[in-house]
């Protein structure tokens, strides 16, 4: 059975399926690693990228990609607070990726609205308890191991089973201290602590997450699993690869895609809108 129509999902306060545009302030990450590091640089992506499309921008200023190394909120903090500052009278819907609850303490004083966690609120203890007292949006992600270890021979009986009951028993931990179930959205966390049959069984089987009534987000976006696929080794040959992933993920229930090609991804989410539509 396909679930992607059948569980009705919270509103978001922007026309689902959404947008988020990744936008990446650190040296190290593993498509744009660098390019918007200059606080400046990423302010003025931040709002074009809004300009272009997104309903959401993602900032992360750690680099989860596999291999990389742990750094400390302090760290964290100095690299988003001139960029916050200077977003923080521009009307963005503002997520931050972080798995600090030091960092999420920050960000929320600052202007944003969600936090995305790549552990799902399991790396710090007291993010939980952060989430609960501002009342945000919270993204919770799948993740096996740690992104140093992650794609250290990552092992599934059958990934989108082991992957959905992890988030049910998350979500279940959140609504025990109070989180309300509208405010999380859900990420199976394609390619964290996965191969790409892992993360190709996790699309297929994508509708099963519907069921637990949260808004899904997909994170694939130029990452590794499509040049198994393509052989394009370069993050930036596999848009139209992320493009197909992400229509059909569309198709089974998603309702936000995250990408670094904003532009492209509008333009195939209007074509794939059109398409759905009856012509009279």
């Amino acid at each position: 059975m396909n679930y992607s129509k059948s569980h009705k999902k919270p509103n978001l306060g922007f026309k689902k399926p959404g947008i988020m545009g990744i936008l990446n302030v650190t040296p190290d990450s593993f498509s744009d690693g660098g390019k918007f590091f200059k606080s400046s640089k990423a302010i003025k992506e931040a709002i074009k990228m809004s300009k272009m499309g997104a309903d959401i921008i993602d900032i992360g200023a750690e680099s989860t990609r596999p291999g990389a190394k742990t750094i400390k909120p302090e760290k964290e903090i100095a690299r988003l607070k001139p960029i916050l500052k200077g977003l923080i009278n521009k009307k963005l819907n503002i997520s931050v990726d972080t798995r600090n609850s030091i960092t999420m303490k920050f960000a929320l004083d600052n202007g944003v609205k969600i936090i995305n966690d790549v552990s799902a609120l399991n790396h710090d203890p007291e993010s939980i308890n952060v989430i609960k007292d501002y009342k945000c949006h919270v993204i919770l992600m799948h993740m096996q191991g740690e992104p140093k270890t992650m794609q250290n021979n990552p092992k599934y009986k059958f990934a989108p089973l082991e992957v959905y009951n992890f988030l049910k028993k998350q979500i279940k931990k959140c609504e025990e201290v109070g989180i309300k179930r509208n405010k999380i959205i859900i990420d199976p966390g394609i390619g964290f602590g996965k191969t790409s049959k892992h993360n190709i069984q996790i699309l297929q089987n994508l509708s099963i997450f519907n069921k637990l009534g949260c808004n899904v987000l997909i994170g694939l976006s130029r990452k590794r699993f499509i040049s198994d696929f393509t052989k394009k080794e370069k993050p930036a040959d596999r848009i139209a690869g992320t493009i197909a992933a992400n229509q059909y993920a569309l198709e089974n229930g998603a309702d936000i895609i995250r990408v670094h090609d904003v532009k492209e991804a509008l333009q195939a989410k209007l074509i794939w809108q059109a398409l759905k539509k009856k012509i009279k």
